[in-house]
């Protein structure tokens, strides 16, 4: 499946930035609105949505701090439209994406959280160091959570024209965060698409999953690691991870094959894919396991090829792209200690 709209974006920003991967989870985006009115004066549109955001419960304090002055912002509609478009292989993004050194800096995170992410793996079923990877692959562990105010950045969007449907939306969230008090406007800053804090939560995503993991009665995404790793695992856990699971691993084909049976529709015990000739890369048979896989070539027939579980799928709600659950999955490995090794047919 293709990358969403918005975490395409914020991926080619972690690329070639700070070769870190990707971003929303979670963020689905309609293409683009239907053609509407001439877009209104900005402070007009702004007066309507103060009094629907009133009507809606919003205090007129939050709302007088959020959004009193604020102007559109030129760069953010630029970065909307006009996106960089390249193509990778699978091989090339995962060399960018999931590097030795970010590897070796994952197992160091992994050993300083270890307490606080074997705790919350234990709450939500989600392994430590494949919290550990998601943080790696969203923001190169908290150090690149974007640098744009988020309510001026949505209202910029919202006001736009181009995909105001969903963006109003999501500045209605963000308002209702600031109200519940978990964070103050001038803090709450993100992405230019308004993705936010160390695991890129869209507003959305943060009302439906994020976690006051250290009950300090905010649930701070942006600062504050017992809530950023219980956020991600919850975000997971709320879409169906299966404790005890891994996501899937890479596998060799033999020399003839039927390819009809590849992709995310069709899915086989393990035991009918061995049957079929398939073993692991370094040619051992495949686990003794009761599930169910699914086979995908992310670059075709002559590249890796993958056997994923519905963990797998778990991790494409957080991102709709088999680059970024397959990376993810990948990286989770290594940082535990694994020695996944992925080749080409």
């Amino acid at each position: 499946m293709p990358p969403s709209y918005l975490r395409t974006a914020a991926l080619l920003t972690m690329l070639f930035l700070a070769a870190a991967g990707a971003p929303p989870a979670h963020a689905q985006t309609p293409a683009t609105d239907p053609p509407a009115a001439p877009v209104q004066p900005f402070a007009d549109w702004l007066a309507e949505l103060k009094a629907e955001a009133l009507q809606r419960g919003i205090s007129a304090a939050i709302l007088g701090d959020a959004l009193d002055g604020i102007e559109p912002i030129p760069r953010v509609v630029e970065l909307d439209r006009n996106q960089p478009e390249f193509t990778l292989t699978f091989q090339q993004y995962i060399t960018r994406v999931a590097p030795d050194h970010r590897i070796a800096t994952g197992r160091k995170k992994l050993a300083q959280n270890r307490t606080l992410l074997n705790a919350i793996s234990q709450t939500y079923g989600v392994p430590p160091h494949m919290i550990v990877a998601l943080w790696a692959i969203e923001t190169d562990f908290g150090r690149l959570t974007g640098g744009f105010k988020v309510i001026p950045a949505l209202a910029t969007l919202a006001h736009d024209g181009r995909r105001s449907t969903f963006f109003r939306k999501e500045l209605f969230n963000a308002l209702t965060i600031l109200d519940q008090g978990h964070i103050k406007s001038a803090d709450m800053v993100g992405s230019w698409a308004g993705a936010m804090g160390q695991c890129q939560f869209m507003p959305s995503s943060f009302l439906n999953f994020a976690v006051d993991r250290d009950g300090d009665g905010r649930k701070d995404i942006w600062k504050t690691r017992a809530d950023i790793f219980a956020s991600a695992a919850n975000l997971l856990a709320g879409n169906g991870w299966e404790r005890g699971w891994t996501w899937g691993r890479p596998v060799r084909l033999p020399e003839v094959f039927d390819l009809g049976v590849e992709g995310l529709d069709k899915r086989k015990a393990l035991a009918e894919w061995q049957a079929l000739g398939i073993r692991r890369t370094d040619g051992r048979d495949l686990p003794k396991a009761a599930i169910d896989a699914s086979l995908i070539m992310p670059d075709g027939p002559d590249g890796p090829v993958f056997l994923v579980y519905d963990n797998f799928r778990v991790i494409l709600r957080w991102n709709r792209s088999d680059y970024f659950a397959l990376t993810v999955g990948y990286l989770a490995d290594r940082i535990a200690g694994k020695n996944t090794v992925i080749v080409a047919r």
